[in-house]
């Protein structure tokens, strides 16, 4: 349900800096993806019932969380056999087809997580781990929580884990707008250079690296920042009695298939529909997560 009520605005006087708008890359992307989404997620109380959980977010989830909890463990028992605890300590079981296809699904992540470590250093100590960065701009109040935080010659690495599609190369972890964020906060949080960003695909083993410049850096702050005026300009609109659906507009797209709020949208309802674990059934297929496949 849309609020009918105006969003309450800070009152300001002659002189004051305008508000800085409140953050996460997740939050940004969001809205760049779909306005409406956006305005689902964030704005619109009680926010609009969803749809049932997605096989591939409980995936990820459970890999993520392993992850953190092979870090928290002592470094003398960082070994591959551990995963198989950790895994199953952390497995969410939401969203997948029917026991076989779970079953599956966990022995694959299992070989991913296993194979994982290996390459690790099990006394390396990252600078985070689950780490939340922070930092602001002129405009922004920007957080986010970095999957891990590497320290390799006196700089600060950004490494963000993959569960999800293949294929991904350098032009992804350059153009990834958050892992250029958390590297822009960490460099103001560790007060040490950050420019280098990983994706880590574990399906794989690949990895994804690219070396940003202050530059870059800075040119995608400035999107984000961008993005942030173009919120905040949505949100003065709503609150002067512009139409919800006019302030934040729906932007239909193939994203609209895998939405959380197809059912309640226009745009959406138009879409092929996707099953719960049509993603994860169509990795199965593909033999993703096969070593060497």
């Amino acid at each position: 349900m849309t609020r009918d009520r105006a969003v309450p605005q800070q009152l300001g006087f002659d002189g004051m800096p305008e508000r800085l708008f409140v953050c996460t890359p997740s939050k940004l992307a969001s809205f760049d993806d779909c306005p409406r989404r956006y305005r689902h997620t964030y704005i619109d109380r009680p926010t609009p019932p969803k749809g049932p959980p997605w096989a591939h977010n409980s995936l990820g989830a459970s890999v993520h969380t392993s992850l953190k909890n092979w870090y928290a463990t002592a470094p003398d028992r960082r070994r591959p056999e551990i995963m198989l605890t950790l895994l199953r300590g952390t497995w969410v079981r939401e969203g997948y087809r029917d026991d076989a296809q779970e079953r599956e699904v966990f022995d694959r992540a299992l070989g991913w997580l296993e194979a994982y470590v290996e390459t690790l250093d099990p006394v390396d100590e990252p600078l985070g781990v689950e780490r939340t960065v922070a930092a602001k701009t002129s405009v922004l109040a920007l957080s986010g929580r970095a999957d891990r935080i590497d320290s390799r010659d006196g700089e600060a690495v950004i490494v963000d884990y993959k569960t999800g599609r293949t294929g991904l190369d350098q032009d992804d972890a350059r153009g990834s707008q958050a892992l250029a964020l958390y590297a822009y906060a960490a460099a103001r949080v560790f007060r040490r250079r950050c420019v280098r960003v990983e994706l880590h695909h574990l399906p794989t083993g690949t990895v994804a690296a690219h070396e940003h410049t202050e530059e870059s850096l800075a040119r995608q702050v400035a999107r984000a920042e961008g993005t942030a005026r173009d919120i905040m300009a949505a949100e003065r609109a709503l609150a002067d009695g512009t139409p919800p659906d006019a302030a934040f507009p729906m932007q239909p797209s193939s994203l609209c298939s895998w939405c959380d709020f197809r059912k309640v949208c226009p745009g959406g309802a138009d879409a092929p529909v996707k099953q719960q674990w049509e993603a994860v059934d169509n990795a199965l297929a593909r033999g993703v997560g096969e070593r060497g496949a």
